[in-house]
């Protein structure tokens, strides 16, 4: 299919969609991400109108606009840096709260849980966003119930801080930025087992804005409970990295959140080398937290560079042999 038909399609099929929930029935359009950006003024329009309609008590509630995104940045592994942009979560997020939802799902069952929320929702835009390919699976069904109900949750499993104030907390938002920041996790309590790691994993991305912006929004206490009150933060996000700073504007120490997102670098390549480029592999994540452990610094010179120096076995491996590293390619949550 060319670009021309790509564009064309895209937006028939939105379009198509509006029309189908304005007369009471529910429906998905599942597209490209880097191509979702051809419909971000007709979902913008659409929004709107419901913006509008909210205000008039003698207009009846119609089923929302669910957008799921696929083929995402992240996992373009033959289309290149042409398919590589998470650009319609910016424009999503900058719509009212009352009508605007995203969710990054880290696995099927949050993605089932989540679709089941937004097909049985009303008046809202949602838009999800997860890859086509196989992945790990994290949560059971009923966890991931819980998980996406709450819209954030410390994952107790992943880390190693139990119920003591962690020296670093490790988030994420998306499936492949989940994969790799519970790699990292799981790294440093091998490597270094003194330093106490945090996991806290977000599927509904607005739960991060104050709640006196989105209805989702946490209290500070409850962000605190979660992301401490003076911890350095290590974020790892699916899309561009100025969304999280957006979205925490404000919180308690907000300057501690060292995110890291889609940086504008891509080509075609294997997965793995995709989160390189943009340095968020779980070694960049591991450096990052190693370097925020102050309580730490006189064990952590080492590690960092076993680190680097799997960073440089990568980049000659996958260069030669055109896959990722064993221990990347095959690597899975072992406690």
């Amino acid at each position: 299919m060319s670009r021309q038909r790509n564009t064309r399609s895209n937006e028939q099929c939105e379009g198509w969609l509006e029309g189908y929930v304005l007369t009471g029935r529910h429906g998905l359009f599942a597209t490209y991400e880097a191509f979702a950006m051809i419909i971000d003024s007709m979902m913008v329009q659409h929004t709107k109108w419901l913006e509008g309609a909210l205000a008039l008590p003698w207009r009846e509630p119609i089923a929302s606009l669910n957008i799921l995104l696929t083929s995402t940045c992240w996992r373009n592994d033959h289309n290149g840096f042409s398919h590589q942009g998470p650009g319609l979560i910016d424009t999503a997020l900058s719509r009212k709260g009352a009508v605007s939802r995203v969710y990054l799902p880290p696995d099927a069952n949050c993605l089932l849980s989540v679709a089941d929320h937004c097909l049985r929702s009303r008046d809202y835009v949602n838009l999800i966003v997860i890859d086509k390919q196989p992945h790990l699976q994290f949560l059971t069904m009923q966890q991931a119930i819980e998980h996406c109900t709450r819209g954030v949750s410390v994952w107790d499993w992943a880390g190693n801080a139990d119920n003591v104030e962690p020296d670093v907390v490790l988030a994420s938002a998306g499936d492949v930025m989940t994969m790799e920041t519970v790699a990292a996790a799981s790294w440093l309590r091998h490597h270094l087992p003194e330093l106490k790691v945090r996991v806290v994993n977000v599927v509904d991305l607005m739960t991060l804005y104050p709640p006196d912006v989105h209805p989702h929004g946490l209290d500070d206490a409850t962000f605190t409970e979660l992301f401490t009150a003076d911890k350095p933060v290590v974020f790892a996000f699916h899309g561009y990295q100025r969304v999280i700073h957006q979205l925490i504007h404000g919180r308690p120490n907000a300057a501690r959140f060292q995110v890291r997102g889609f940086n504008e670098q891509g080509t075609t390549t294997t997965p793995f080398d995709m989160v390189v480029l943009n340095q968020v592999s779980r070694y960049h994540l591991c450096i990052l937290a190693m370097q925020r452990a102050t309580r730490l610094q006189h064990l952590t010179a080492l590690l960092i560079q076993e680190c680097n120096d799997l960073l440089t076995k990568h980049h000659s491996y996958v260069r030669t042999n055109f896959e990722d590293m064993p221990e990347v390619l095959d690597w899975a949550w072992t406690d």
